[in-house]
């Protein structure tokens, strides 16, 4: 039951996939230690992708294969794409996004997060909403654990939590 009944009960499911794995360990715990406080509020699943092998690691305009099966497992997921080029939110902001989102009905929101060569163009083209967290350059491990912050801070905030500033 909800304790608050004058906010929103998020039902969809929060899913993140990113290329390799986080290779900094102190970075993994906290990782790990988000994703257990985000599963309070909704499912969530996170996925590690392999990453390119080979001549296909090169981007091109089009979509690679790895892409286009990517895009296969997302479909009817709100497919939101890290970004350097998105659209940069404050934490209000974002919350109000997560709870708009579930209000519209989403069943599933699916965060990509790139490898060292990122998208290609025609993927992000693909993409429901382009999500840039900083215009500094952050590292992948350091970008995935912002994000997971980002999402728990956005269902703290909708629910009323106190969240250190």
């Amino acid at each position: 039951m909800n304790q608050w009944p004058d906010r929103p009960t998020l039902t969809m499911r929060i899913r993140i996939l990113w290329e390799g794995k986080t290779k900094d360990l102190h970075l993994r715990a906290i990782q790990q230690d988000l994703a257990g406080r985000i599963e309070h509020f909704t499912p969530l699943s996170v996925e590690e992708l392999p990453g390119p092998r080979g001549d296909r690691y090169a981007r091109k305009a089009g979509l690679t294969s790895g892409e286009r099966a990517l895009l296969e497992k997302l479909r009817g997921a709100t497919k939101v794409l890290l970004d350097e080029r998105g659209r940069e939110r404050t934490s209000q902001e974002f919350a109000a996004w997560l709870g708009q989102e579930a209000l519209r009905g989403s069943r599933e929101l699916a965060f990509l997060v790139g490898g060292p060569q990122g998208f290609s163009i025609a993927f992000r083209k693909e993409a429901d909403v382009l999500l840039a967290l900083s215009r500094v350059p952050l590292t992948r491990d350091l970008a995935r654990t912002i994000l997971l912050a980002q999402i728990y801070r956005g269902f703290a905030i909708l629910r009323g939590y106190a969240y250190p500033r």
